[in-house]
């Protein structure tokens, strides 16, 4: 299986996949505008992590500092980069660019992966995701189990397809969980 990979991504220590190309962001509507400059040139999306639901409306300028007491800190929420890039159905699809405030026109890539990581109400909550997010299949990731999420270096996956079909995996290694979802992905896209 060969691709070529750009891995939109925040700072991190973790070593990038040889081979991929590395384009490094710092907020969720950089991210969103990265994603969106990499779909015309994509066969396939696979989003393996989120970023922030929420971030801070207004940003303090300088320290803040206890003296004042605790501070009221406003949130609002931060872009959806999955629902927006996935949308609904295939071919072409109407992106808002967070650069020039205006609707453009984009390709959707032919294959859209989620990822849900879920403490409770695993396939209740990733299937809502799959479906209010317009995916062809998510990778349910049950995080309340001592064997498998964070943590460790193994997971308990169900991946859930948009035909309503499931594939419960074994306990396995994330790269072979990620292996397993690189052969559903080539196969959606043959």
């Amino acid at each position: 299986m060969g691709a070529q990979v750009v891995l939109i991504t925040t700072p991190t220590s973790l070593a990038p996949p040889v081979g991929a190309r590395v384009v490094n962001v710092e907020t969720a509507k950089q991210m969103l505008a990265c994603v969106q400059a990499e779909l015309s040139q994509s066969e396939a999306l696979i989003m393996a992590a989120a970023v922030a639901d929420f971030r801070p409306k207004n940003l303090a300028k300088d320290k803040i500092k206890k003296e004042g007491g605790i501070p009221q800190i406003e949130l609002e929420a931060t872009e959806d980069i999955l629902k927006t890039v996935a949308g609904k159905g295939s071919g072409r699809l109407a992106l808002q660019s967070p650069s020039m405030g205006s609707t453009v026109e984009t390709n959707r890539p032919r294959v859209v992966v989620g990822f849900a990581a879920e403490s409770r109400d695993l396939l209740e909550n990733a299937t809502h995701k799959l479906k209010s997010k317009g995916l062809d299949f998510i990778a349910a990731n049950d995080i309340s189990a001592d064997d498998a999420g964070f943590a460790v270096e193994t997971n308990r996956v169900t991946l859930l397809f948009a035909d309503g079909t499931q594939e419960r995996l074994p306990l396995m290694s994330k790269t072979e969980v990620a292996e397993v979802i690189l052969e559903r992905v080539a196969k959606l896209l043959e």
